[in-house]
């Protein structure tokens, strides 16, 4: 018999929300680009994936109980050795099981710190009519402040990814606004049309975040990545 899939894991505990070691294998899988994150449980592990992985390195907690990792002290950011890894491991475990003393921790999520770029997001709804409802805009604290976002019905093809990007306010800073790095914006096409096709082979997805994804003049990556489950298909 093969292994539970990460679904059927999660559904088995009685979770529907991924953890981001689970949203980024399943996306990983599924050909959508991200910042893979890698579970260590010990500091000695940490290390190890580190070292994998390249530096920098960026450490944060793994707890279905925790969402808001950086609230409790469960990030670590810049790791540029093995030492600051092993120190950091200690340091996020401690602080988010002194914040949330009843969380399960299971652990750290283990992943190269990426060069920054222009941040956007991309997102999928489900709609009670239409069903999954891509989204596209600026990302990081810009989206809920500007709220500067497009929206199709997924699926979409090439043309409505071209549209989603060209609608948004911002898209002149995707051009290279004043001397910044302009966006490739062949990739964040391709990156569209990756997660709509992603959505349709998943239709247990009722929710999927990528905030931030960093835009480059030379590609675009998910640095986090959130899917919860549809509750109904369970």
């Amino acid at each position: 018999m093969p292994p539970p899939s990460i679904v059927e894991q999660a559904r088995a505990e009685g979770r529907t929300i991924l953890t981001e070691i689970e949203a980024k294998q399943m996306l990983e899988d599924g050909g959508v680009p991200v910042s893979p994150a890698r579970l260590a449980r010990t500091r000695e592990e940490a290390i190890a994936q580190a070292d994998r992985l390249g530096y920098p390195i960026v450490l944060k907690i793994v707890s279905p109980q925790i969402t808001h990792k950086s609230d409790v002290g469960g990030v670590a950011l810049g790791l540029e050795t093995a030492g600051d890894v092993g120190a950091a491991f200690d340091r996020v475990v401690a602080s988010a099981k002194q914040h949330v003393p009843d969380a399960t921790v299971e652990g750290v999520a283990v992943q190269r710190m990426e060069r920054a770029g222009t941040e956007v997001i991309i997102g999928v709804t489900k709609d009670p009519q239409f069903g999954p409802v891509l989204m596209f805009g600026l990302g990081g604290v810009l989206v809920e402040v500007l709220k500067d976002v497009a929206f199709r019905i997924i699926p979409i093809e090439e043309r409505d990814a071209r549209q989603m990007i060209a609608e948004i306010k911002g898209y002149p800073l995707l051009e290279g606004y004043r001397g910044s790095e302009p966006a490739d914006i062949g990739k964040l096409r391709e990156l569209l049309l990756k997660v709509s096709a992603f959505v349709e082979q998943h239709p247990e997805i009722a929710e999927l975040d990528l905030n931030p994804v960093f835009a480059y003049s030379d590609g675009a990556i998910a640095v986090d990545a959130r899917i919860v489950l549809d509750e109904a298909q369970a």
